[in-house]
């Protein structure tokens, strides 16, 4: 997830948990535990390429780490909030539950986290959201602004032995958790319903298959996205929420290649690579070394670059160069022409235009190569 949504969530908790004893500077130390596993990047500049891929999402996110770094946390709250007569349990409750929202948000996505390290290094990933989903995060940013800026009268004394009723602030921070709550039930529903229409489609045309996948495309859950392990290729095809089971989906095949990984399979690099990716990668050999792309991420999708074509860049995609000392892997950034267009395309599948959004595939954007005309299951 973005640092806003993360920052967001994380000052709801501190409101939720201490908006009482510390008024609005909760809703800073919430928002700060909300971002600390992000804070690991203060050593990337110390890490190569692949490093770094490995600790992204990587132990920071774990639980042995927030139930560890919570309880150290904790201590020194405890001095800083000595005046206000916080306990270290309610510290370690604020920092623990603001870190593992943090984690369990990234989970929601498609790249997942590393919560069972040390146990698993396998990132835990449900396919829920995109990482940048404003519907999840407008609720959240909403009370949080409005929170920052709402002044409550003091509370009378009263003999009544009836406890107080909620004030508006605890109301607001329950509304605006609640709200992105249910968005993210409604994503896991919608993705039921899209992963039952891959199925059906796959099982009408006998399709043989290792393993499935499915996820949302930007910034919605209604687009969803599935890609299907045959082995030696990877099959991708989308499906909105409002199509009928007998629906057919056009599927773009990708060859894996695996042999293009020849010259550097024994990298260290590409190991990483591969695990990292757990299995959802494609490779093309060229000139200095190979290129792998993953096909987790919803790839970046070009109109005109030819007519009737649309060009496919992947999101996430690496070029292992053994000619480069040092650091062989370099991260390609997929060009984002358009952007406008897409959308528009996008909200046009949703509601049934197909034409819209399908076209005759080429993968394009791989180092080393020209544009690869792919094949496609109608």
């Amino acid at each position: 997830m973005d640092w806003i949504t993360q920052a967001a969530l994380g000052a709801l908790i501190g409101e939720l948990l201490l908006g009482r004893p510390l008024g609005n500077r909760a809703l800073a130390w919430g928002a700060l535990f909300g971002i600390l596993p992000e804070l690991d990047i203060v050593i990337f500049p110390l890490l190569d390429t692949a490093r770094k891929l490995a600790w992204q999402r990587g132990p920071s996110h774990s639980l042995v780490m927030m139930a560890l770094g919570s309880w150290g946390i904790a201590f020194g709250l405890n001095k800083i909030w000595k005046k206000e007569k916080i306990s270290k349990a309610l510290a370690f409750g604020l920092v623990f539950t603001a870190w593992a929202a943090h984690g369990l948000a990234d989970c929601l996505t498609v790249k997942g986290a590393s919560v069972l390290w040390p146990l698993s290094e396998n990132r835990v990933a449900f396919n829920c959201l995109y990482p940048v989903d404003p519907l999840f995060t407008a609720p959240l940013v909403a009370a949080v602004l409005w929170l920052a800026f709402l002044r409550e009268p003091v509370p009378k004394k009263t003999r009544s032995k009836k406890p107080p009723p909620p004030s508006k602030r605890r109301k607001l921070c329950k509304w605006g958790l609640g709200l992105s709550a249910g968005y993210a039930l409604l994503a896991v529903g919608m993705k039921f319903l899209a992963s039952a229409g891959f199925e059906a489609d796959l099982a009408r045309r006998g399709t043989k298959y290792e393993r499935r996948m499915e996820g949302p495309t930007p910034y919605n859950c209604l687009l969803w996205r599935s890609v299907v392990d045959r082995g030696d290729e990877l099959w991708v095809g989308y499906r909105t929420v409002f199509e009928f089971q007998k629906t057919p989906v056009r599927w773009t095949v990708y060859l894996k290649d695996a042999e293009a990984l020849g010259k550097v399979q024994e990298l260290r690099e590409t190991t990483s690579l591969l695990s990292n990716t757990e299995g959802w990668w494609i490779a093309r050999p060229n000139a200095k070394g190979a290129w792998l792309g993953d096909l987790r991420s919803c790839e970046a999708r070009i109109w005109g670059g030819k007519e009737g074509m649309v060009d496919s860049r992947l999101a996430i995609s690496w070029d292992i160069n053994l000619t480069v000392k040092g650091d062989p892997l370099q991260e390609i950034f997929p060009d984002h022409e358009a952007p406008l267009d897409y959308l528009q395309r996008m909200s046009a599948r949703i509601f049934g235009s197909r034409a819209s959004w399908e076209a005759n595939p080429r993968l394009a954007g791989v180092a080393g190569s020209l544009p690869e005309f792919l094949p496609v299951e109608d």
